[in-house]
């Protein structure tokens, strides 16, 4: 049986992406904080940023201010039940740049959980 990107496993991703990307927007860092796994493991390279561990990710998030952006491209891949990747590309008004963001979710006992992720930017020509 083919166990890649299952209908109701991309589905649950799809409605767990939407609620990050609102917590994002809204900065409800309770909620983003939720979504990553509390874990010295845990890895969130950021536009200017190497983030390792939970720890550091909740500290920086508490202090990161919201900015609204809009998505495009978003992919969402699972490999089995358990294991994912989403991709997406972001823009911000007035921009001539692109926002690149990637993670790495894993279903943990608790839940889906970022375990890792990395956000870039790259000019527009």
């Amino acid at each position: 049986m083919n166990e890649i990107n299952l209908p109701d496993v991309i589905a649950e991703l799809a409605e767990i992406h939407s609620r990050y990307e609102q917590a994002l927007m809204d900065n409800d860092v309770a909620t983003l904080n939720s979504l990553f796994w509390d874990s010295d493991r845990t890895v969130r390279y950021g536009i200017g940023e190497n983030l390792y561990g939970f720890e550091a990710i909740r500290a920086f998030r508490a202090a990161a201010k919201p900015a609204a952006r809009m998505l495009k491209n978003t992919i969402i891949n699972s490999y089995g039940r358990d294991f994912a990747t989403i991709s997406t590309e972001f823009h911000r008004d007035g921009w001539n740049r692109c926002g690149r963001q990637s993670q790495t979710w894993v279903r943990r006992p608790q839940g889906w959980r970022i375990v890792s992720a990395h956000v870039s930017i790259i000019d527009i020509a």
